[in-house]
């Protein structure tokens, strides 16, 4: 009966139909981020440094790490009494310099106006000789007479020759006098200084970083006392290819300036803080396969970022000009697309440029107003049968296979 029953209608063969989304190609200028991770440093730090010697006997209640201090604030003293005494000593010494400076002048200008005396009898006794001579060649001077005014010119010009002697002396002894106390002064200003260097004071704002600071430490000269960040100054060192750092360098925003964000996550919480690009690192990294740059920290939340943070940056990346920026999901192969033409699929190499996130810029392969598949399914391939959502109710859902293929 089975064999012999006459066949039932058959129902005709039908094309399957794939349900995809799709977008519109139109060009544009996109700048994509990406995304490297870094860490945080203090940009400017100080050591305090014990300058002299001695006992600390006061230490500020604000020398304690991670506790803020203003500029000008008063940290560290040491025990200044050694030092006021020596400072005391010297301004003594220097006195008692500045007075026998002042008997080296004077005698100077003793010697100075006795050289002008001398100077003056020796012209009148050149002139009383020259008169003596003048008698005697008349007849009327005596032998005796001139030969009194010689020996009187004679000794006159001895005269000026010990009084200009005593005045060389006098003048060099003035200008060794003068190097004492120069060198006496410099002991005043030392002394000053030492007494002055037994008080630390914070040069600016600043973050307390470490101190090993305490009462009744004896310290040398050169210890580290205590050592501060600016407040403000932390910046983010993080590290990008050589790729990337060639793509900043093209674009036309340049390196230097950039904005960026940075990321600092606590608790499962992401804090954001704003940055600039500031510097690039002075060497290569060759280990890391990159370029170092440094960008400084600016707004963020209330929280401060401190130094040591692990962080992530997003960096802008350069722009492209006329390119396409679609999911990623519609990648096939890492280097196509599907466009739909008259309801059917059409494979496209594309250039892709970059990443940025979950979407893919793509600067050629495609054209302005063309249909693009942004749908995954496993069987993709040309000449496929697709419709948007709701266009056809006698089709089959596209397969997901997720990102890419």
């Amino acid at each position: 009966m089975a064999a012999t029953a006459p066949e039932g209608p058959k129902r005709p063969p039908s094309e399957q139909v794939y349900t995809v989304e799709t977008q519109t190609v139109a060009f544009g200028s996109h700048q994509p981020d990406f995304s490297v991770f870094g860490t945080t440093i203090a940009g400017k730090t100080v050591e305090l440094r014990a300058l002299v010697a001695g006992e600390i006997v006061s230490v500020s209640d604000d020398v304690e790490v991670g506790r803020r201090v203003k500029a000008g604030d008063t940290l560290v003293t040491l025990d200044d009494f050694p030092y006021r005494g020596a400072l005391t000593e010297a301004r003594a010494n220097f006195r008692e310099a500045e007075a026998t400076l002042t008997e080296r002048q004077a005698s100077v200008r003793a010697e100075e106006v006795a050289v002008s005396r001398a100077k003056e009898q020796l012209d009148l006794a050149r002139t009383d000789l020259e008169r003596a001579q003048q008698l005697r060649a008349r007849g009327t001077g005596t032998q005796q007479s001139l030969d009194e005014r010689q020996l009187i010119l004679s000794q006159r010009a001895q005269a000026l020759e010990e009084r200009q002697s005593n005045l060389e002396v006098a003048r060099a002894r003035l200008e060794q006098q003068r190097a004492v106390n120069d060198r006496l002064r410099w002991r005043v200003e030392e002394a000053e200084r030492n007494l002055a260097d037994t008080v630390l004071k914070a040069p600016f704002d600043g973050v307390v970083m470490s101190e090993a600071a305490g009462l009744g430490r004896k310290v040398s000269a050169s210890d580290l006392l205590v050592e501060l960040y600016r407040e403000g100054s932390v910046e983010a060192r993080f590290v990008v290819s050589d790729r990337q750092f060639g793509r900043l360098l093209s674009d036309s925003e340049g390196v230097i300036g950039r904005e960026v964000d940075i990321t600092w996550t606590v608790g499962g919480k992401p804090l954001v803080y704003k940055g600039t690009i500031d510097r690039i690192g002075a060497e290569v990294v060759a280990d890391r396969g990159g370029v170092e740059l440094f960008a400084n920290v600016k707004d963020g939340p209330e929280v401060d970022l401190r130094p040591g943070a692990f962080v992530e940056v997003s960096v802008p990346d350069r722009t492209w000009q006329n390119a396409v920026r679609l999911p990623e999901t519609a990648l096939y192969g890492g280097n196509a697309v599907f466009v739909v033409e008259d309801g059917r699929l059409q494979r496209r190499p594309v250039d892709v440029a970059a990443y940025d996130g979950a979407d893919v810029i793509v600067t050629s392969g495609l054209s302005e107003g063309e249909t693009v598949m942004t749908t995954q399914i496993a069987d993709a391939r040309e000449g496929i049968k697709v419709a948007k959502p709701g266009e056809n109710k006698r089709i089959s859902p596209a397969v997901s296979m997720g990102h890419g293929s």
